[in-house]
């Protein structure tokens, strides 16, 4: 029945702004009006919307203000750079300094490679691969960089 998340919906302050900001991540508009835009994340399966209203103005919880867009292993290591490239830059979490990014999240028994960035109004973007699935092995979160090192991978 479910196939997959087809949408996901953000607060944002400035429609234009916002809509360039997003494109700046390859995301193509589909729709926009004065308080509304849809852009792909990939097109026909799933798209962010953009509204422009008040709630922006709440304060940051990743319940209301955050969404994490998949992207292959292989990318997450080129991410920093890319997003630099944009303009964009990665944002300190979990006490993890942008420098130490990507980091590996201990969801247990899966594990995640990830960084974070921040979109203009503040809402907090997630770059996110899995590392590995269903293997239960507690770790503590750390840098991908050590990750590889303890599974003895460079």
């Amino acid at each position: 029945m479910i196939q997959g998340l087809y949408e996901a919906h953000l607060p944002v302050s400035d429609m234009e702004a916002s809509i360039h900001f997003y494109q700046k991540l390859g995301l193509e508009l589909a729709y926009t009006s004065e308080q509304l835009a849809f852009l792909w994340i990939e097109k026909g399966k799933s798209w962010l919307g953009l509204w422009k209203c008040d709630q922006v103005k709440l304060p940051y919880h990743p319940s209301i203000r955050h969404i994490a867009f998949h992207v292959d292993l292989e990318d997450i290591v080129k991410a920093k750079a890319w997003l630099k490239e944009r303009g964009i830059e990665v944002r300190e979490v979990f006490g993890f300094s942008p420098e130490r990014q990507p980091l590996v999240l201990p969801n247990n028994p899966q594990a995640h490679a990830a960084l974070y960035f921040c979109d203009p109004d503040g809402n907090v973007l997630e770059l996110i691969s899995p590392l590995r699935i269903d293997v239960e092995e507690a770790f503590e979160m750390m840098e991908l960089d050590d990750w590889y090192k303890q599974k003895g991978k460079s």
